[in-house]
């Protein structure tokens, strides 16, 4: 069972730092994107944030890429939750002592981008110290539990805080959650796995990252795959304020719920993606999961009521999720844990990138027609994620019979 893992004293540590940061970044990251919203009125404002938030991310994530495989893991965590939380305070001060401005919520996204892509490439690197190569798809399905649970169930509360305390409440209490995270991965006891040739130079070290990946170019490949659900996640978001607001008429608490019933897909997709794929194998619970959010997508873009969005939403998180928790499960089976954390601030690059370029775009698409097309849009970039896996099970296919028929030769 997924949920014994808890019972071991440091994975229940990290578990609970996991879902809390998780539950901080949904809060204050739905919050932002209503507000804005509401005091715009401009989809392309949305995606413009959106943008910084990634390039933020960009701009920092080949230092931490090397930092993750040099540095003690925890520790690179520890101080990323206390700044984060610093800054946070700070912003939130500025909003209660001046009135709106937008450049306070860029300066938020830039913040929360750059700690967001510290988190990624940190977090999973050390969640592959914490477990046995066994426990790898339960310790994934339950940080995809972490995540969802944590970051779009806050999406929920979010709506609600938004309309009766507003946005400066919900910075002060993402900040907070920052702190009593910081101290929860404080109590993980681990002997972190640190690369014996540290001392070599920054720049050779990331030389060495790349190298590595581009040896393998299934392995590449296989995580570009893994973060077009991710960065379909985060083209969601760009749609969604657009699409309740006009779409289906709804108010700030159907968009916090909408994130909410992600969130709930994404639970479900923690104690179903594993016996799933066991039952019918890694790929073809990949291929249907691919394959059920793409049809989901694309019938979004043609609805009008709030309750289909909800069903729509868990199916999406349901089916993003999933895909998640095994693609990463094989990567970490793949890749050596002192390569691991340039792999992700590689991936996590991509990632960026493709938000960056995307999301502005996106909402000026929106804004000149409608959410609909947004859905469309989304619904062709998870068809992308399809065909570039479907593309590295083959080459791998043909690779291993190749190596089986140079044995038999």
């Amino acid at each position: 069972m997924v949920f014994s893992m808890l019972k071991v004293r440091n994975f229940r540590n990290f578990f609970l730092s996991e879902i809390i940061y998780a539950f901080g970044v949904g809060m204050s990251t739905v919050g932002a994107n209503w507000y804005l919203m509401d005091q715009t009125n401009s989809t392309t404002a949305v995606g413009f944030m959106l943008a910084l938030n990634v390039i933020a991310g960009f701009m920092i994530s080949p230092l931490i890429g090397i930092l993750t495989d040099r540095i003690n893991r925890k520790t690179i965590i520890i101080w990323t939750y206390l700044i984060q939380a610093l800054a946070i305070f700070g912003i939130a001060a500025l909003f209660m002592l001046d009135e709106f401005k937008v450049g306070y919520l860029y300066l938020f996204s830039i913040v929360n981008g750059m700690g967001w892509t510290t988190y990624m490439s940190t977090s999973r690197s050390l969640l592959q110290e914490l477990v046995t190569e066994g426990e790898l798809i339960n310790g994934n399905s339950l940080i995809e539990i972490c995540l969802q649970v944590g970051m779009f169930t806050a999406g929920g509360a979010s709506g609600i805080f938004y309309q009766y305390f507003g946005f400066e409440f919900i910075l002060v209490f993402n900040a907070i959650s920052f702190l009593i995270s910081s101290l929860f991965i404080y109590r993980v006891q681990h002997k972190s796995i640190i690369r014996e040739s540290s001392s070599d130079t920054f720049y050779t070290s990331f030389k060495e990252g790349i190298n590595f990946l581009m040896k393998k170019p299934n392995v590449l490949f296989l995580g570009i795959a893994a973060i077009v659900p991710l960065v379909a996640t985060m083209m969601y978001n760009v749609v969604l304020p657009e699409y309740v607001s006009n779409t289906v008429n709804g108010n700030s608490i159907d968009f916090g719920l909408a994130d909410l019933f992600y969130g709930v897909g994404g639970f479900l997709s923690g104690l179903i993606a594993a016996p799933l794929a066991k039952k019918l194998s890694n790929r073809v619970t990949v291929i249907l999961f691919f394959l059920l959010s793409i049809s989901v997508l694309f019938a979004l873009a043609w609805n009008h009521y709030v309750a289909i969005l909800f069903l729509g939403s868990l199916l999406f998180g349901l089916c993003n999720s999933s895909l998640r928790i095994i693609m990463n499960t094989t990567i970490m089976e793949t890749v050596p844990k002192s390569f691991m954390g340039r792999a992700m601030s590689v991936w996590m690059a991509i990632s960026l990138v493709l938000q960056a370029v995307f999301s502005p775009g996106l909402g000026i698409l929106i804004d000149r027609f409608s959410a609909g097309f947004g859905f469309i849009f989304v619904s062709g970039l998870m068809l992308i994620g399809f065909v570039i896996f479907q593309i590295v099970v083959r080459t791998r296919s043909v690779n291993v019979q190749e190596g089986l028929n140079q044995r038999c030769g």
